[in-house]
């Protein structure tokens, strides 16, 4: 920077030189003097120690730096203006001098002179130069005033007040640095505990030597208003713990402070163990007001102390003086807590500055509260709307294993639109279904639930796969035209080994073979529910006993990192691999498979909610199958007894000859009644004997009770009361009656 001088008399043709090297104030400019002006002016600048009116003042820093470098050559009659900036403190290298109109003599004290200033200060000076009609802005500096903390050059610390100040400024600093670094850590929290501890390791020690932080119990969730009286209860405590070295462990992350700041060792810190747990705060009382009155007091105050016995119990006290603070806990709407912050009797009080740190400390710890209850609240709504809209538990069918697994997309977003089932259907066979909705919301599991709950009812009824999928289509229609979902809906036959697919725009299905052989199932694709007038196709595919199949949804496969076919074919050579480590003739255990297969999703590789469907086919073997098509006439149901007596000899079942006979007599009869087509009646030898009626008559029939003049209504009541399970169920073609009698040994 270069100071011009600017006279309305002649400019001086050098009147600029460079700056001096050696000069320690680096870019202040010098104009050339010499050394009789330097001299006369050397006096002058020094303020006049000697004058009566300002005994003892110091040099200003201008005027010393002067005295150093050279004063600056003015003209006889005449102010330089950078000259007069220096001499006042508030040189202005931009501005210009103006001709002076004071004829005084050098040696008269100059009434517009600033009184000089102590060299470490840095107040700014309201003066301005007594030719400039302008002020000096506010806040301007004196060129070579020292900063703070920082003497001018030359110029030594002064004396005790100086240190004060600096303590005091370091004292201030500490405190912004441990509140940000404190309320840093409590926001990092996302639940109530984490947020609670946040604030306690926080505090201890660097704050306090203890803290005990209440909450009300229960905790009030937004704006729903709690009914009975306030109770808080004592939420956790943390104080220093000595090691045994005597030195203290310290858990606290904030930043490192200052020796006046950090904590010292108590040898008698303050005793919680005694605390009281649970506090009423009764309605008007001392405790009540201070909670009202939302800002931290301390211990000594008349309000605190006459709240804290009420708070911790009548037998226990806080240190005395300034060595506790009692603050409220304020959410959003109302007061939720207390906290209290003790320091032991080696440490050093608190100061009226603690109240603030106390204040900011206790606003965001109950503002992370409050969210933290409103998002557990969000959170068990989410998690109890998912729970029910799956299975709580899967069924188990003759013939099939099954296992399942269920992952939201993310830790915020714990709903969505994938689901899985298994419904039991006629004839031992299973329906084994998996979808997905689009999107990860409350909407997307609402539609997800009513798409459900559409395909069992539409399993009830017992259709083919590929009709299934037609109303589910029209249904998605119905709820509305962005309502887009894949389905994947398969039915398995234990008894022929067979299973039956159609698909909706969905990942195909992978199946793991005996020998460890994992195929993906060729399997139309269709287009995705909701988009209407497509047809839908099924196929039949064997179902070997031993074979395991996959069905899943396409966050398993399907990320930011791979694609979907790429995601699949690692998915089968996971499947091999895994079933190689058992050898050829035993299969992994289902809930062991559906482990590795989530294993294989890396860190971040999970964009979507995963849904995971594993059915293992047991199968039943034709020996434990006995099937036989009866005429409707009078003498079928005779006959059907001597046929299940021989087949109950066959399987070495005589004990239950007496009772299996009975049964079927009684539904082969209701059948054969009302029936105009041949009746089909099977038994299953599994773990249950198992038998099935079946004839061409919807009406389902229902149990009743008769009267003592009826001469039936009474078959059902008997298989009620002899079978341990029986129901019916509606098919296209009719009805089949069926009911299970455990077999001896194994029921």
């Amino acid at each position: 920077m270069t100071e011009h001088t600017t006279s309305h008399e002649d400019r001086q043709p050098s009147a600029v030189r460079p700056p001096d090297p050696a000069d320690p104030r680096g870019a202040l400019l010098r104009t050339p003097e010499a050394p009789e002006a330097a001299a006369a002016a050397a006096p002058a600048a020094h303020g006049r120690p000697n004058d009566p009116a300002h005994p003892g003042a110091p040099a200003p820093c201008g005027a010393q730096e002067r005295a150093v470098g050279g004063a600056q050559d003015q003209a006889p009659g005449r102010h330089d203006r950078a000259g007069a900036s220096a001499a006042s403190g508030t040189g202005d290298s931009s501005e210009h001098a103006q001709p002076s109109t004071d004829q005084s003599s050098p040696d008269q004290p100059d009434p517009h002179r600033p009184r000089p200033a102590h060299p470490g200060a840095m107040t700014p000076t309201p003066a301005q130069h007594p030719l400039s009609p302008d002020p000096l802005p506010a806040g301007a500096l004196v060129p070579g005033a020292a900063l703070p903390g920082v003497p001018a050059p030359g110029v030594p610390a002064q004396g005790p007040a100086h240190a004060v100040g600096q303590a005091a400024l370091q004292r201030d600093g500490d405190r912004l640095r441990f509140v940000g670094a404190a309320t840093r850590r409590i926001a990092r929290g996302m639940d109530l505990d984490e947020i609670v501890m946040g604030l306690c390791r926080a505090t201890v020690p660097t704050f306090a030597d203890a803290i005990l932080v209440y909450l009300r119990d229960p905790l009030p969730v937004g704006d729903e208003r709690p009914t009975g009286p306030v109770v808080l209860r004592l939420r956790r405590t943390d104080r220093l713990r000595m090691i045994e070295d005597g030195t203290e462990e310290q858990e606290s992350e904030s930043t490192p402070l200052s020796p006046a700041l950090q904590p010292q060792l108590v040898p008698a810190q303050p005793d919680l163990a005694a605390t009281a747990e649970l506090c009423e705060v009764e309605p008007g009382g001392a405790l009540a007001e201070v909670l009202r009155g939302v800002r931290p007091v301390f211990a000594d105050s008349p309000a605190a102390l006459a709240a804290l016995p009420e708070l911790l119990g009548g037998s226990r006290s806080v240190p005395g003086g300034r060595r506790a603070i009692l603050a409220p806990l304020r959410g959003r709407r109302r007061v939720i807590g207390a906290a209290i912050f003790l320091r032991g009797p080696e440490r050093p009080a608190f100061e009226s500055e603690d109240l603030l740190v106390a204040a900011q400390l206790a606003t965001h710890s109950a503002l992370g509260i409050d969210k933290a209850v409103l998002y557990g609240r969000e959170a068990y709504i989410a998690d109890e709307l998912q729970r029910t809209m799956l299975p709580e538990t899967l069924p188990r069918p003759t013939g099939v294993r099954l296992a399942s697994r269920y992952l939201p997309a993310a830790e915020t977003a714990r709903v969505g639109g994938d689901w899985y089932d298994a419904i039991p259907l006629p004839g031992s066979r299973v329906a084994l279904v998996v979808g997905d909705v689009m999107g990860h919301s409350m909407t997307s599991a609402a539609i997800m639930g009513q798409l459900r709950t559409t395909a069992q009812t539409l399993a009830g009824l017992d259709l083919p796969p590929q009709e299934v999928l037609h109303h589910l289509d029209e249904q998605a229609q119905r709820l509305g035209s962005d309502r887009m979902a894949t389905c994947l809906y398969a039915v398995y036959d234990p008894v022929s080994h067979r299973i039956t697919i159609a698909n909706a725009g969905h990942p195909p299905p992978v199946l793991l073979h005996l020998g460890g052989r994992a195929e993906v199932l060729r399997v139309p694709p269709g287009a995705p529910i909701g988009v209407g007038g497509v047809d839908f196709e099924a196929v039949e595919l064997d179902a070997p006993a031993g074979a395991t199949l996959l069905l899943y949804t396409d966050g398993l496969v399907e990320s930011r990192l791979r694609d979907v076919w790429t995601g699949i074919e690692q998915l089968r050579e996971r499947l091999a691999a895994t079933a190689r480590l058992t050898g050829p003739d035993h299969p992994p255990p289902l809930e062991a498979l559906c482990e590795e297969i989530l294993d294989m999703l890396g860190p971040g590789d999970r964009d979507d909610d995963i849904a995971l469907l594993a059915a293992r086919f047991d199968g039943i073997a034709p020996s434990d199958v006995a099937y036989w098509f009866l005429e409707p006439e009078d003498a079928t149901p005779g006959r059907a007894r001597r046929l299940v007596r021989s087949a109950l000899a066959r399987w070495d079942l005589d004990d239950l000859s007496d009772a299996v006979e009975l049964l079927v007599s009684e539904v082969v009869t209701n059948a054969v009644r009302y029936a105009s087509r041949p009746v089909t009646l099977r038994l299953l030898r599994t773990d249950v004997l198992r038998c099935e009626v079946g004839d061409d008559v919807p009406q389902l029939p229902r149990l009743r009770q008769a009267r003592a003049t009826d001469e039936g209504g009474r078959g059902l009541y008997l298989v009620n009361k002899l079978a341990r399970r029986w129901g019916a169920t509606r098919l296209s073609t009719g009805k089949v009656v069926w009911f299970e009698v455990p077999r001896p040994g194994l029921g």
